[in-house]
């Protein structure tokens, strides 16, 4: 709908796999901002906003088991990674057992998804070796969002033509990381999504 390019090619959702991810995952951030609860967050018959000590409850549920979460996921990119690195092992399930066992994996927790059923390593080559991108996406739209809060907050004016000019109307008309820092003024980091998860202060 932005879009501001000289090419359909390259158009909207014509970007990187990961790229493609952040505008929407980055407008998530919107839905729990107070000012946005207050108009949908209401009660069916009386039309009441949520209850302050109600929505603290709802958000602080949004993070329950965000390293258990957190654990799974990255088990199965980096198995992914592994997969596509060099040759196709000859017998996957041996090698999934290797790279659990390399990065110390707790027994209490397994892969989001295991070999047997990874569609995304074997569908074809659009998520092989790509599965972590979803990650990535994720560690982008914290750290694009931070750069809301950093400034006059979630509404920020300013903020919001720069990701308009930078992110949203551009596609894939440049590489990814200049249209980022363009953006952010610089690449993301990891410390808005560790904080988001609640995994770090």
């Amino acid at each position: 709908m932005l879009s501001d390019v000289t090419y359909e090619s390259v158009s909207g959702t014509s970007v990187a796999r990961d790229f493609v991810e952040l505008p929407s995952q980055l407008y998530e951030h919107w839905l729990d901002q107070p000012e946005v609860l207050q108009k949908f967050a209401t009660h069916a018959r009386t039309g009441e906003a949520m209850p302050r000590e109600m929505l603290d409850k709802v958000l602080a549920a949004a993070t329950f088991d965000m390293g258990f979460q957190t654990v799974e996921y990255i088990a199965s990119a980096l198995v992914d990674l592994e997969f596509h690195d060099g040759e196709p092992p000859a017998d996957p399930m041996a090698k999934q057992a290797e790279v659990l066992s390399s990065i110390g994996m707790p027994q209490a927790i397994r892969m989001r998804h295991a070999t047997p059923q990874f569609a995304h390593v074997f569908s074809g080559d659009g998520y092989s070796s790509a599965y972590y991108s979803y990650m990535w996406s994720e560690v982008m739209d914290a750290d694009a969002f931070a750069a809301f809060e950093e400034a006059d907050g979630a509404f920020d004016a300013e903020r919001a033509e720069a990701l308009e000019e930078h992110i949203l109307s551009t596609g894939g008309s440049r590489d990814p990381a200049e249209l980022y820092t363009a953006f952010r003024g610089r690449l993301p980091g990891v410390e808005a999504l560790l904080k988001g998860r609640r995994l770090a202060a």
